[in-house]
């Protein structure tokens, strides 16, 4: 098994766009997403193409697609970004037979490594919904600090929510 974490083209993003709006509402729930702030296809193909076109400077986000032999198994995404301070990430494995392998560890351990560099960061945060375990335990298995659980809407997909925020450092 060879595992490849890297920026995502352009021409990769419906990766990201699909697996949101594929996804049960169960499953949005659980990542705390509101399926009606979700954006329409064509929109959200629209928004990236347009960060592509920015120098890493200027951009909102920075996406990273996470592959096993190659083949897309999840991904991470930044936004909230500071460049050359601190920046804001997500995670998702898309294949729900590909979560719970201590991979997902691994694939955020390198996306830190890009984020860092691309960025070049002080700090990175993650807020993930405080009743998922399954991200929680990963970026504590991965080194992130536990910083405090507290309500809030973390991002534009987002509802109200308990989010646990945990940060690493350089």
């Amino acid at each position: 098994m060879e595992l490849t974490v890297r920026e995502m083209m352009v021409d990769e993003t419906d990766f990201i766009i699909d697996y949101f709006h594929r996804s049960t509402p169960e499953h949005l729930e659980l990542l705390g997403v509101d399926p009606t702030r979700l954006p329409s296809t064509d929109a959200w193909r629209d928004r990236y193409r347009r960060q592509y076109g920015l120098r890493i400077e200027q951009r909102a986000t920075l996406l990273l697609i996470w592959l096993i032999d190659d083949r897309p198994y999840g991904f991470s995404t930044s936004d909230k970004i500071v460049f050359g301070d601190h920046a804001f990430m997500h995670l998702h494995i898309v294949d729900p037979e590909g979560r719970r392998r201590g991979i997902g560890v691994e694939c955020v351990r390198q996306s830190v490594e890009i984020y860092f560099e691309r960025l070049t960061l002080k700090s990175l945060f993650c807020e993930p919904n405080a009743f998922n375990v399954a991200p929680n335990r990963t970026l504590q298995a991965a080194g992130f600090r536990y910083i405090k659980t507290h309500m809030t809407v973390p991002g534009s997909l987002n509802y109200h929510q308990a989010v646990t925020r945990w940060a690493i450092e350089r």
